[in-house]
């Protein structure tokens, strides 16, 4: 355990703590005030509020989204779908880049909407606005929120509303003093951690927000130390106000969940209400959850996938107009679209199997968190989780470029790989740790009462039964790797890319096909993956009974 604290305390707090230092280092001496001073500028003190306002408003549209999913899901026979769980993750399974690249495309002038529907081209217009940045952002993470309020209903169940109903409660007046007291601390934990994650969120503001000039502190990180003059002292600063500002939204989070947290201790279990609503109610709950997945899946992925197959794009969508030469050019053995994408897979292929290796070593070593060093390595460990990732990769960036380091790791494929392995250790970590907390004690002390020693313990007893934990966090960490675009765009070598890189470079550009090509492959693939290694999980669990 204290080697695995020192490898831990190496790869992600020694990077955050190397922000403080420089941030408060400037010329030579220490400057406590200098953070203060770089955020007394007044447009960056703009950013930061712009940054705040954009998490708040982004929250309100995830709950006008959410929470109605949430209670249609659990009181209308649309509920009984399994399916549709499925289908609800599929946007907050995209990269937000790529959705808010098929949301540009889709309602820009002369756009998709405007062929379509040529009388709706103001409306299209209207979009490019703080409003149409929120709708992205609140589409994407809607999901995040809705699992833990329909988790929440399920719990409640029916008890408490039915006996309000009984007494003449009206709807309104049960949802006020029944349901919401109840939900408080789902809905509390879910925003902030929302909050948290719209203010880190980098792949929509980098390319609707800047389309729109809506600056928030993530894009002005990357600004800082991506484009010339390179000012890392206020990438720093910024950095360390952003990473300040997550930590104490986690700490207000957790005082919410401790105050707000309610039991409900009943003889008879929990079950589903037994009220269903008018017939009418159920037709709109239907309507509501069709138009929910146009909006969230439908438009962006028809976007996606038709610049992808258009000749010319001032053609517009026509049958003459289709064509799969870009595909054939992507994969065109030697073409640099090709080079890429085989950059995105092995890169990921190598930090996935790193992070579930390390993932595994650090989830055992931790156990069941019973004494304070345990504590202390899993808090490390979820780091990365809570933390945003430019602020990390910047981190990163200070450490392996210090003149000190012996290492010389930055500017090489090793650094990808690494920064890799930081950013998405955490998914291995819960999926280990959540498959080896099952594992019940009596099973390693008979292998203890026979004479085994641990190592044989842990690879016939332990090991096999891990497994399943082990593979769903490579399979995780492998996906949103080949995917991954701020990491990729601040420590990938020169003239290296990836399929992130090459889809927002081709964007950029103005070369759309070509990228889009490149989205609807690099999607496919890992859709593909994670569909095949669930057929498997599936027939290994059919053989097993």
């Amino acid at each position: 355990m204290g080697l695995a604290l020192l490898v831990l305390l190496g790869l992600i707090v020694l990077p955050l703590g190397e922000i403080f230092i420089q941030s408060v280092y400037r010329d030579g001496e220490l400057q406590w005030s200098a953070p203060f001073r770089t955020l007394a500028d007044s447009e960056l003190m703009n950013v930061l509020t712009s940054s705040v306002w954009l998490g708040a408003c982004v929250i309100l549209g995830t709950t006008a989204i959410a929470l109605p999913l949430a209670w249609v899901m659990v009181h209308t026979r649309l509920g009984e779908r399994r399916w549709l769980e499925i289908v609800f993750l599929v946007p907050f399974m995209t990269p937000p880049y790529i959705g808010s690249m098929g949301w540009i495309l889709f309602m820009q002038k002369n756009g998709y909407l405007e062929q379509l529907a040529p009388g709706l081209a103001g409306f299209g217009e209207a979009f490019f606005s703080f409003g149409g940045m929120v709708a992205i952002m609140s589409l994407h993470i809607y999901p995040f929120l809705y699992l833990l309020l329909r988790g929440a209903l399920e719990r409640i169940g029916g008890n408490m509303e039915e006996a309000a109903a009984v007494m003449g409660a009206p709807f309104l007046y049960r949802f006020r003093r029944v349901i919401a007291p109840l939900l408080l601390s789902a809905f509390g934990m879910g925003a902030m951690l929302i909050f948290v994650k719209t203010i880190a969120e980098f792949g929509t503001p980098v390319t609707f927000g800047k389309r729109i000039g809506y600056e928030v502190m993530t894009s002005e990180i990357h600004k800082y130390i991506s484009s010339w003059p390179i000012d890392f002292g206020k990438a720093t600063s910024l950095s360390s106000v952003l990473l300040a500002s997550c930590l104490l939204v986690w700490y207000m989070q957790s005082v919410m969940s401790r105050k707000y947290t309610f039991g409900l201790v009943g003889g008879k279990g929990v079950r589903r209400s037994a009220m269903r609503g008018a017939g009418w109610l159920q037709w709109a709950a239907g309507i509501y959850v069709i138009l929910l997945l146009i909006a969230s899946i439908g438009i962006p992925y028809f976007s996606i996938v038709a610049a992808s197959t258009m000749k010319l794009r001032g053609v517009g969508l026509a049958w003459n107009n289709f064509t799969l030469d870009f595909y054939k050019e992507l994969l065109s053995w030697h073409s640099p679209s090709m080079k890429a994408l085989m950059n995105s897979l092995w890169l990921s292929l190598a930090a996935s199997t790193i992070a579930v290796l390390l993932g595994t070593w650090f989830a055992v070593a931790i156990g069941r968190s019973k004494t304070r060093g345990q504590r202390t390595l899993d808090l490390f460990s979820l780091l990365p989780n809570t933390v945003p990732g430019i602020v990390l990769v910047v981190g990163l960036i200070l450490l392996w470029n210090s003149p000190w380091m012996p290492i010389p790791l930055y500017n090489t494929y090793g650094m990808v790989i690494l920064t890799y392995v930081v950013l998405f250790v955490p998914y291995t970590v819960q999926y280990v740790k959540s498959a080896f907390t099952q594992i019940d004690a009596s099973l390693v002390q008979a292998g203890q009462v026979f004479g085994a020693k641990p190592g044989y313990i842990f690879r016939r007893v332990l090991l096999p039964l891990i497994v399943p934990g082990m593979l769903a966090g490579w399979m995780m960490t492998f996906t949103i790797a080949s995917r991954e675009l701020v990491g990729s765009l601040l420590i990938l070598p020169p003239s290296m890319q990836t399929s992130a890189t090459y889809i927002y470079a081709q964007f950029e550009q103005g070369q759309v096909s070509l990228g889009m090509a490149m989205a609807v492959i690099s999607v496919g693939l890992t859709t593909l993956l994670l569909v095949l290694l669930e057929v498997a999980g599936s027939k290994r669990k059919r053989a097993a009974r």
